[in-house]
């Protein structure tokens, strides 16, 4: 396949004007919905054949995602179009100033395999908002859901839209193009890669990365409502989410509480008559089992541990320390990682020392206990007595920070993600000649008097 005549094509389509009416891209929009509506079915089918996820998640962690940004978009594309006037200053006086919405172009998205659907149609709906054109490459690993996605847009012109599939091959042949946006999300290492090839070009990028996402449990916090949260939070699609609480630092005090807590609820949400749900999520591959494995530690196990083909069990790990393999990498699957401490500063420090997180959580009542943790540490998002749930709502903007990622999307931050904003300046007839040779003394001291420059000089 000749990538570059693809690209070609929708640069050429771009730059006459295609994608600028604001109502051909609500039109767009909301047949990508009628599609994605009328493939459901073929939807649920698939993720059934890569994850064995049940009908709920899927539509939950999916399906919903994907119509509230859609519908978001339709409701608000004309208002967040609108020329916006601001302020000019004293040394412009008079003139006129604006902020105009302007697409990029020609942009690429890769996606990834955890939420295959949501992770790469909540991007391409973006972009299109925003007026650009769409090259999506979705991962191999979820082939099937990758399927339905070609198919989806497969209706839809290719000048507009091309979904390519293929291998890590396919990703790389992409990146030697020129694209004027690249929305990359997945794995911090592949970040790296796709940000240098970028640079190339100087092509901006967008990198929705992961990392080691902590969730701090105070001896303030309700104990009951941060189990709850925390077990379905954490082996919510079998622990393959990037913002899933990664580990849990909590006060010793009620560490014995929590992990007998935390098991009575693992069986009562995964369990039926003490075997694991058929409707469990299963890990993408076998590579990714094998990985898994290498991670648990089985002197510390303190519930589950089990593999059963692509399964495995809910796993709660105590008494572990920051040096245990689970702690050298994002877990990115259903093992529960659990230390102690005694004083909150003592983990703040430590935290201080690690990279920074796409999202950190803190279960506590403590006013000031809260307040500490969120003024000292650096990370993408996060809660304050639950998780994850901070990236459905519209309002927040979504996005990492250091090797956790750049930029943000979502909502309003979506648009301006796929916009660039272009200021323009309109100059009346009436100026000030200051700016103008000959300079005078007389200029030069009009200048520094507004400027409040003393004049040293006598």
């Amino acid at each position: 396949m000749n990538y570059k005549d693809i690209i070609d094509k929708q640069r050429k389509y771009f730059q006459n004007g295609n994608t600028l009416c604001l109502n051909k891209r609500i039109d767009i929009l909301k047949q990508i919905k009628e599609e994605l509506l009328n493939r459901y079915d073929d939807i649920v089918d698939a993720f059934k054949k890569d994850f064995n996820k049940c009908e709920f998640d899927v539509i939950s962690t999916e399906i919903s995602m994907i119509l509230f940004e859609i519908n978001y978009l339709i409701k608000n594309i004309k208002k967040y179009h609108r020329r916006k006037k601001v302020k000019s200053n004293l040394i412009n006086f008079p003139s006129k100033n604006y902020i105009y919405k302007k697409p990029y172009g020609v942009t690429l998205i890769i996606s990834p395999w955890n939420y295959p659907l949501q992770l790469a149609i909540l991007p391409l709906v973006d972009a299109i908002a925003g007026g650009n054109t769409v090259i999506l490459k979705p991962s191999e690993y979820s082939l099937n859901v990758s399927n339905v996605i070609k198919d989806i847009f497969s209706k839809f012109d290719e000048n507009l839209i091309t979904v390519i599939l293929g291998d890590k091959d396919v990703s790389s042949a992409l990146l030697l193009e020129k694209f004027d946006l690249i929305f990359y999300t997945g794995s911090t290492s592949v970040g790296r890669i796709v940000m240098e090839k970028a640079s190339k070009h100087l092509t901006p990028v967008v990198l929705e990365l992961g990392g080691k996402s902590p969730c701090i449990i105070t001896k303030d916090a309700d104990l009951e409502i941060a189990v709850k949260r925390v077990v379905w939070g954490k082996f919510l699609n079998a622990g393959q989410t990037c913002v899933a609480p990664d580990f849990v630092l909590i006060e010793e005090s009620i560490k014995e509480k929590f992990i007998k807590k935390a098991i009575n609820k693992i069986k009562e949400f995964y369990y039926d008559n003490d075997q694991l749900s058929s409707e469990f999520t299963s890990i993408i591959n076998e590579l990714h089992v094998k990985r898994l494995i290498n991670l648990i530690d089985k002197e510390k196990i303190a519930f589950g541990g089990k593999i059963i083909n692509k399964t495995i069990e809910p796993t709660i790990m105590d008494n572990v320390e920051f040096s245990d393999p689970v702690m050298q990498e994002e877990i990115f699957g259903p093992i529960m990682p659990i230390i102690s401490y005694k004083e909150l500063d003592n983990v703040i420090d430590i935290l201080k020392t690690k990279e920074k997180p796409l999202a950190l959580y803190i279960f506590s009542n403590n006013k000031k206990d809260i307040e500490k943790v969120l003024s000292n540490l650096s990370f993408g998002g996060g809660c304050i007595n639950d998780v994850i749930m901070h990236l459905t709502n519209e309002s927040l903007p979504f996005g990492g920070v250091g090797s956790s990622g750049m930029g943000r999307y979502h909502g309003k931050y979506s648009l301006d993600t796929f916009t660039k904003e272009l200021p323009i300046f309109k100059k009346g007839k009436l100026e000030l000649n200051v700016k103008y040779p000959k300079y005078t003394n007389k200029k030069l001291n009009l200048l520094k008097r507004i400027l409040k420059i003393k004049n040293n000089k006598q």
